[in-house]
């Protein structure tokens, strides 16, 4: 019964529109009441979720990634994959795969990628020709680029559930060449769908063009090397490299670029403390909620009933993929990272397999429900962005959700793609 009021309650506040944190922590209270449980372990629950040293890397990341966003940062990276892959056919879109994974390499956020890049590229792709259809399925599909290569708060949101036990360093290399090998799906995507419709390409600008603007862009670039090279090398704590990160990115856009105005600091400030606001909240009442699964057993009970079905490892992992791509579906990414990763780390560890390599599985998996309705946060954005309904992107967007579900089985099925550098630079 306990169980049932936990998971009842939760999907009730869910289907009547409260937001899924407020969710978790109302279900979550309601069974501590039930089970007489002192309430005030319940907000001690609370307490100790976020009270965790590196989990203040978050608002760093956040921060960091509203600055280059309104400090300019975005519009010379797809200056820059502009001029050095835009001459091939249907050039626009596959810039538009390159400039996510640069933006993503240094935001560290999906949404951010789409609601940055998008408002530049999508207006462009539909001046020059493009479907608007076309232009907001390769913007939605490749800021899941964010998710993966480094530096990325949702890995640290995924160490943090995962009970501190693994290294969110080698989590941010873990996720470099699955990132890559996803953006290598969706640009051949990108590539083949552009054909197919007769989209054009742009002349080649040439190779001093091509270096001035690799140089313009080198500075926000960097932004990434300091925060993953300082975490990697050593020299910093991931908390320490969200600070410098973030103190880099404000000089770049104030001095070297002299592109952040005072309007856009503060637009760059509430933002950030709006949506650090909402992921401690979630971090918080996800805590107590994750509490009470483990009081009513689920993690173990969720072990039994797959093993009970079958024992073969690769069946098991089709069906841990399949539950996770259902539930990124209809629920928030950090709440389902924060939920899932103690239900599922237990099966993924009696299989054998690396919790890192599972960490890459998660993120792919959960990064693609950003990008499905019905509560797809990405696909929503850049709808609107695009101003086309989601009902005719999602007719067409299917070639990219099938580069990213490769990339996906690859990841799953071939340990090497996410271990291969993390093992490298533990030697």
């Amino acid at each position: 019964m306990s169980l049932a009021i936990l998971l009842g309650l939760f999907a009730f506040c869910v289907i009547i529109g409260l937001p899924v944190a407020f969710g978790l922590g109302v279900a979550a209270l309601a069974t501590f009441w039930y089970e007489g449980l002192p309430l005030v372990v319940a907000f001690q629950r609370l307490v100790s979720g976020v009270n965790v040293f590196s989990l203040l890397a978050i608002p760093f990341f956040i921060f960091a990634g509203e600055l280059m966003f309104h400090g300019g940062i975005a519009m010379r990276l797809v200056k820059f994959a502009s001029a050095a892959v835009g001459s091939v056919r249907g050039g626009l879109g596959v810039v538009n795969v390159f400039s996510s994974m640069l933006f993503g390499g240094i935001s560290g956020s999906a949404v951010a990628d789409v609601s940055a890049l998008g408002s530049i590229l999508i207006p462009v792709m539909k001046e020059k020709g493009y479907d608007e259809d076309y232009a907001v399925n390769v913007t939605v599909t490749s800021s899941i680029a964010g998710i993966l290569i480094p530096p990325s708060h949702n890995m640290i949101l995924f160490a943090v559930a995962a009970g501190g036990g693994i290294s969110i360093s080698s989590l941010f290399v873990a996720g470099i060449v699955p990132g890559v090998l996803m953006c290598v799906c969706l640009a051949l995507a990108a590539y083949l769908v552009a054909v197919k419709r007769g989209y054009p390409s742009e002349p080649f600008p040439g190779w001093t063009v091509l270096g001035i603007s690799f140089i313009t862009a080198l500075p926000g670039l960097f932004t990434a090397v300091i925060i993953v090279g300082g975490v990697l090398t050593g020299i910093f704590t991931v908390t320490e490299s969200g600070a410098f990160g973030t103190i880099y990115a404000a000089l770049v856009t104030l001095i070297v670029y002299r592109s952040l105005t005072w309007d856009a600091f503060v637009t760059s400030v509430t933002r950030a403390v709006r949506t650090t606001s909402m992921v401690m909240i979630l971090i918080a009442c996800a805590s107590a909620f994750g509490y009470m699964l483990t009081f009513n057993q689920v993690p173990t009970r969720i072990v039994g009933f797959v093993t009970s079905i079958s024992d073969n490892p690769i069946a098991i992992m089709l069906m841990i993929n399949a539950m996770l791509l259902l539930l990124g579906m209809i629920m928030d990414m950090a709440a389902l990272i924060l939920i899932c990763t103690p239900i599922f780390l237990p099966l993924i560890k009696l299989l054998g397999i690396d919790p890192l390599q599972f960490g890459m599985i998660l993120m792919m998996n959960l990064g693609l429900g950003l990008c499905t309705p019905p509560v797809g946060s990405c696909l929503f954005v850049g709808c609107a962005i695009g101003k086309v309904k989601m009902e005719k992107v999602v007719k067409t967007i299917w070639p990219f959700y099938l580069a990213i579900f490769a990339a996906l089985m690859l990841v799953t099925f071939v340990p090497e793609v996410s271990l291969t550098l993390p093992g490298l630079l533990a030697k």
